[in-house]
């Protein structure tokens, strides 16, 4: 079986250095293009200093660079901001690049616009606020919290220099949870946001009730939390061909 090949969007940020590591060292992945502002026309390997080397891919500024330069792909990881975003996943659609998608600050109807973009192609795609399979596994507890628990509240903690507030994953949480109560009646969820350094990647949703309160945490003190479930969605939607926007659709459709 021939391996996945991977184009890396914001091949050289926090995120993104995480992805290539992870495609570079995985059994059945290639790592197959680099995208990113820094570290242009340098080997992605060296740039990032990776253990390996150089790795024979070379950074290029952008997806329609490396699709003139002559890149195949089947899927693209894109971890880069909602401005980059616009023009990469609409190129790699046209392309017939599956997207895997974890950049917030996207609006609800430009996620729409892509899914439905995807669908036309015929290709799979994943619109993900979050990839922890941890951050997963709260959402879906904390639903089912929200049936005995009508007050709740969110609070994101994240490092600061992340540009979004409140995160995609707090508003995707939100989302669910309103969704959730059915025919209890219960106020909007709030969200509060925290900046700090020292920070990473950390929500809790606190749970209050006559007597008690409930709280569900998850921490994520490395970048590295979201690789598992990155990888396990880029062979889903090579798979399915299906677009998702909660890992849950992927994690349990196996």
């Amino acid at each position: 079986m021939r391996s996945i090949r991977v184009v890396v969007a914001g091949a050289t940020g926090r995120v993104g250095r995480e992805m290539v590591r992870a495609v570079v060292r995985e059994p059945g992945f290639t790592l197959a293009g680099a995208v990113a502002a820094d570290g242009i026309g340098r080997d992605i390997g060296q740039v990032i200093g990776l253990e390996e080397g150089a790795v024979g891919v070379t950074v290029l500024p952008s997806l329609a660079d490396a699709l003139k330069a002559g890149l195949e792909a089947d899927v693209l990881i894109d971890f880069t901001v909602a401005a980059a975003a616009r023009k990469t996943i609409p190129t790699a659609v046209a392309a017939g690049i599956a997207p895997v998608v974890g950049t917030t600050g996207l609006a609800p109807e430009e996620i729409r616009q892509f899914a439905d973009a995807c669908r036309e192609k015929g290709i799979g795609g994943a619109f993900i606020a979050n990839y922890s399979v941890g951050m997963m596994l709260m959402m879906r507890f904390a639903e089912e919290a929200r049936r005995f628990f009508p007050h709740v509240e969110i609070i994101e903690l994240h490092h600061h220099t992340k540009l979004d507030a409140p995160s995609g994953t707090a508003l995707r949480t939100k989302e669910r949870l309103e969704r959730a109560v059915g025919d209890l009646k219960a106020p909007p969820v709030p969200i509060h946001s925290v900046r700090l350094p020292g920070l990473v990647a950390h929500q809790e949703i606190i749970f209050g009730g006559p007597g008690q309160t409930l709280t569900l945490r998850h921490d994520a003190p490395t970048r590295e939390t979201y690789v598992p479930g990155v990888l396990m969605t880029c062979k889903w939607v090579l798979r399915e061909r299906r677009v998702a926007f909660d890992l849950e659709e992927i994690a349990f459709d196996r």
